[in-house]
Formats: structure tokens, C-alpha cells, sequence
């Protein structure tokens, strides 16, 4: 029977993660999207003229923006009559609302922004990119100004000035008063609305009900409904095609959104090196290519991530596998590293925020391998650096007896001592050393001291 190679097990493991990340990656998201393009195209594509309702009824991130470009798109080619966006969003991230904004505002089909909940924020900034405003009873529109991920103000300067000027640009499209979107985003501005009465004074963020936004023209009608609204526009006789996001596009929204995609980041990171360091191919390892999966997907979707950088990242992965087995003095680590990194990152819809995403994905992904790497030591890949075999005399090793008995006994000298050679002591011949003098054969000699295995003797 030959000897078994502990490292063949693993090669062969990473094999099969290598064999199912490609499944995952490069056929799993085309089939995918060829699923979600062949349902698009088994519908029947309206005539030109109608009327198409689009839901913006989620927070503005990159998933919206990509439902928004593919509905927007389908509208322009059918000749449709008349957009309306239907509106119920508390914002979302400003650079996702700028790119929305430029799609409304350059849309080749009339635009309505029908504000059937709230349009708060990035949401208010949206509606005033369009070519008209129509509000429900109850509803509100404002509020845009700046916070952090927590919900805290953000009172930079430069930021709020940049954004007060794009609230002001976007008001300015429609001849709307442009110092009421700046007090929507500057808590220190001030603003006198003699239209309804009011004077907002600094430290207040300004927000305009339905019937306050149709008095200082922030809103061309009040309506209950969209069909009111597509009755405003004098347009009832036109079919109404109504659009939502897909399943695939549902999907992109959810794991694109930045929370979740530093999650499956975590997952992915923590999931991969868990696998490099303990032995065998198993649920990390698994779990954490499904997470990347997940990852890429969502922003293959979102049409983000192209194959490049799948591609990247694949590759990153096959090198830091090798570096497992090939000794590259770090180079193969770098280079996969590197890979990884790109990756991510060319296949983020924002790459400031995805090498952010990443930074912090890494730190709690090395927080968990380390927790799981101590619950774990013995089965570790470090164990292959550490010598675990114990000389034990239960497997048959002799320890060494101690000898400082012979400490004070006198014995004879067989050879001659220059300054080392053998005496007798009791019938056992020992091999013993002077402080430095020669002492002739036949000499009777004693045992000054022991020293492990130096026995130190001198003449009598």
C-alpha cells in the first residue's frame, strides 16, 4: 500500500473550487441573463403612443438606476406618448441620483413625476428633473439635505454647496424658484415663501406638502392617482403599459445595494482563506464562492461588472491557491491579490466605494478567520511548519539518565585525560574531561560536577 499524500487532497480540492467558481462565474451569470433577456423578449411589445408607468419606489441606488435605463430605453423606442414615474422614495446615494437625473432630464419622451408617497431627498432632486410634477393628497416632496450612512448631517461645505447647485440646476430646468431647492438642501440659508406665508429660517431643512408645493409651483396639479394624472395630460384614451423591475433585476437590486454587498464581500473573503488554511474542501470554501457568485451577478446585472473583470478575479483566486504549493517568495500572493482586488473593484458600480466596501469586508473577514482559525489550530495548514512528533517512552524512546550520582566517586583513569578520555567509576567506563590538565592512564581521579551529559573530573 503506498504512503498517502496529504497535499494531494488538497490540490484536488481546490480543483473543484477552481471547476465551480468557473460554473458559477462564467456560465451560471450568462445563463442567468440569456433566462432574463428571453423573458423580455416574450413579451409582446407595445405600439407607439401608449402611456408607460414606471415604479420608483425604492431607495436610488445602482440597481435603480439600471431598471430605470432599461424601461427608459424600451419607452423611447416604442414612440411612447408620455413617462410617468411614479414616486415613494426616502433618497439614496447621491451619485446614484445624479445618473438618474441625467436619464430623466435628456429622456426623449415626455416626463411626469407622479409623487404618490414621499419624495424625499434624492427622491425630491429626481422629481424635479422631470418635465412635470404632479403630487397626491398627503404626500411631500424636500427634505434633500446630506447625511452619512447613519443618518447623521453632513456639514461639509463643499459638499453641501455641490448639491445645493444641483438641487438649484435641476429646479432652474422648469422655471422653478431655485432658493427653494437650495433650503431643501442648506439648513443656513434662509427663504421667505409669501405664497403660503411662511418664513424658513436657519437650522430648518425645507419640505413642501402636497398643497404647499402647488401654491409655490413646486407641483402642476394635485392628483389621487396616476390614471388622474395621465387624465391631467389630457392622454386617458391611450393604453397604460405598466413596467417592474424583473427577477434577475429584483435580485441586483438587493445585492447590490451597499450593505449587502459588503456582506457577501465578508462572506466571500472570510469563506476563501478559511478554506486556504484548514484542510479539505468544505462549507467555506462553498459558501464563500457562492457569495462572490452572488457579488458578480448582481453587478453583471446592474451592468457593472463585465467579463473582464470576472476574469480578473478568477485569476486572482487560481494564484493564491498556488501560492499555497508553489514557492514564489510572495509573488504568486501579490499578483492574486492584486487580481482580486481589481476585480472586485472594475466590477463595483463605484469604485471609491467598492475599495471602501472592501477595506472594511476585510478587516471583519480577518476578525472572523482569525476566531475561526484558534477553534481550529490542530487541523490548521500551519501544523505543516510545526514538528508534532514527542520522543515519548511510550513510543520507545529512552530519555536520558541523569548522572549526578557520580558527583564525589573516585574512579581510574583507562586513557590518558588530554584534557578528555575515559575513566572507570564502579565497573562503567565514562567518558570524562579535566578543567584543562593532562592526567596519565592508571591515575585515580573524582567527580567534581555534572553538566548534562560533561562529566568534570580532577586527579587525586
Amino acid at each position: 500500500m503506498g504512503v498517502k499524500d496529504p497535499n494531494r487532497k488538497r490540490v484536488s480540492g481546490w480543483i473543484k473550487i477552481v471547476r465551480l467558481a468557473l460554473l458559477l462565474m462564467l456560465i451560471g451569470i450568462p445563463v442567468l441573463g440569456a433566462v432574463t433577456e428571453s423573458a423580455r423578449a416574450a413579451e409582446t411589445p407595445p405600439t407607439g403612443g401608449h402611456v408607460y408607468v414606471i415604479p420608483v419606489k425604492q431607495t436610488v441606488e445602482s440597481g435603480l438606476l439600471s431598471f430605470l435605463e432599461r424601461v427608459m430605453k424600451e419607452a423611447e423606442e416604442a414612440k411612447a406618448s408620455l413617462i410617468v414615474l411614479d414616486i415613494d422614495t426616502p433618497g439614496g446615494r447621491l451619485k446614484s441620483a445624479e445618473d438618474i437625473g441625467k436619464l430623466i432630464r435628456e429622456s426623449t419622451v415626455p416626463t411626469v413625476a407622479f409623487v404618490s408617497g414621499k419624495a424625499a431627498s434624492a427622491g425630491a432632486y429626481l422629481a424635479l428633473n422631470a418635465n412635470d410634477i404632479a403630487m397626491a393628497p398627503g404626500t411631500t416632496i424636500g427634505a434633500a439635505m446630506i447625511v452619512d450612512e447613519e443618518g447623521n448631517a453632513v456639514e461639509n461645505p463643499k459638499y453641501v454647496s455641490f448639491w445645493s447647485a444641483e438641487m438649484e440646476s435641476a429646479a432652474g430646468l422648469n422655471g422653478r424658484n431655485p432658493a427653494i431647492a437650495i433650503k431643501m438642501v442648506d439648513p443656513n440659508a434662509e427663504i421667505e415663501l409669501k405664497e403660503i406665508g411662511e418664513k424658513i429660517g436657519k437650522g430648518q431643512i425645507l419640505s413642501l406638502s402636497a398643497d404647499k408645493a402647488l401654491k409655490v409651483g413646486y407641483a402642476d396639479t394635485v392628483a389621487k392617482s396616476v390614471t388622474e394624472v395621465i387624465a391631467w395630460k389630457g392622454l386617458s384614451e391611450r393604453t397604460v403599459v405598466e413596467l417592474k423591475p424583473s427577477l434577475a433585476e429584483r435580485v441586483s437590486e438587493f445585492v447590490t445595494s451597499p450593505g449587502i454587498a459588503t456582506l457577501l464581500l465578508i462572506i466571500g473573503i472570510a469563506g476563501i482563506v478559511i478554506e486556504l488554511l484548514v484542510p479539505g474542501f468544505g462549507a467555506p470554501g462553498i459558501t464563500g464562492l457562492i457569495a462572490f457568485g452572488l457579488y458578480f451577478f448582481g453587478q453583471s446585472i446592474a451592468g457593472f461588472a463585465g467579463m473582464e473583470a470576472i476574469v480578473l478575479f478568477i485569476i486572482g483566486i487560481i494564484l493564491l491557491v498556488l501560492e499555497m504549493f508553489v514557492p514564489s517568495f510572495g509573488i504568486l500572493g501579490i499578483l492574486g491579490t492584486a487580481g482580486v482586488i481589481t476585480g472586485i473593484t472594475m466590477g463595483a458600480y463605484d469604485t471609491g466605494n467598492a475599495l471602501r466596501s472592501l477595506g472594511i469586508a476585510s478587516l471583519v473577514a480577518l476578525a472572523v478567520v482569525i476566531i475561526f482559525a484558534y477553534i481550529f489550530r490542530k487541523k490548521g495548514i500551519w501544523n505543516r511548519f510545526i514538528l508534532s512528533e514527542q520522543l515519548t517512552a511510550e513510543k520507545g524512546y529512552v530519555p536520558q539518565v541523569s548522572r549526578d550520582k557520580w558527583v564525589g566517586q573516585e574512579g581510574q583513569t583507562l586513557s590518558m585525560l588530554r584534557p578528555s578520555g575515559l575513566a572507570e567509576f564502579d565497573g562503567q567506563r565514562l567518558d570524562v574531561i579535566t578543567s584543562g590538565e593532562f592526567v596519565e592512564k592508571g591515575k585515580s581521579v573524582q567527580v567534581i560536577s555534572v553538566d548534562g551529559t560533561r562529566i568534570l573530573v580532577k586527579e587525586i
